[in-house]
């Protein structure tokens, strides 16, 4: 019988980046359950959800193992964001904190998605788009499963943010850039682009006809 395979580890600074990813974006799923009062149960679900979301629709589809399901670190990074937002003063996360932590996640997950595509052997465009989906993919969930616009149909930049953040993370992957720098630019510029379009209303044009 042949032995499994070893799976591919994945650099340390891309590995950090993902921890922020799922961080922030259980925060951002736990402020939307702040937002409508909901008990606290439903705190820690919408903050697995969006969480996870993503990159479990990734991990699927890329063929690797689920990653929330190896260890009992990510669920409990999601339950420590949910009882953040659960004991904190509501001023802390007044006005557009979740739009900001969402774009926070935004550029983490993007650059983190794209860059365990490549590690697991999917050529870089299918792994340029796993980016993208692994960053928008929680956020999407977390609007249906609340009855709010998804975010994708909102007029300022969202899913061009997340394109900026995995595009840029397999240029450089090419280029034979793996180490911090490039994993925290790409993450950087994703959230600059979205932070931009949420401060200026930034958007794509759009259809007229």
């Amino acid at each position: 019988m042949t032995p499994d395979l070893p799976l591919p580890v994945l650099p340390l600074a891309i590995q950090a980046i993902d921890l922020f990813g799922i961080a922030v974006f259980a925060v951002s799923g736990a402020l939307l359950a702040a937002e409508r009062k909901q008990t606290f149960v439903t705190f820690l679900f919408f903050a697995v959800v969006t969480g996870v979301g993503g990159g479990t629709l990734r991990d699927l589809l890329i063929g690797a193992p689920v990653f929330w399901v190896q260890g009992n670190g990510v669920l409990l990074i999601c339950f420590a964001a949910a009882t953040l937002v659960w004991l904190a003063s509501r001023r802390w996360f007044a006005g557009s904190a979740l739009l900001w932590f969402d774009a926070a996640g935004l550029g983490a997950y993007a650059t983190y998605g794209a860059a365990k595509a490549l590690v697991f052997g999917i050529a870089p465009v299918p792994a340029f788009a796993m980016g993208v989906l692994t960053a928008c993919a929680g956020g999407i969930i977390r609007d249906v499963l609340a009855g709010e616009p998804s975010i994708l149909m909102r007029p300022e930049l969202y899913v061009t943010a997340a394109a900026l953040s995995s595009g840029l993370l397999v240029g450089m992957a090419l280029l034979g850039l793996t180490g911090w720098a490039a994993a925290v630019l790409a993450a950087l510029a994703g959230f600059a682009l979205r932070g931009l379009a949420i401060a200026r209303g930034w958007s794509l044009p759009a259809y007229q006809r």
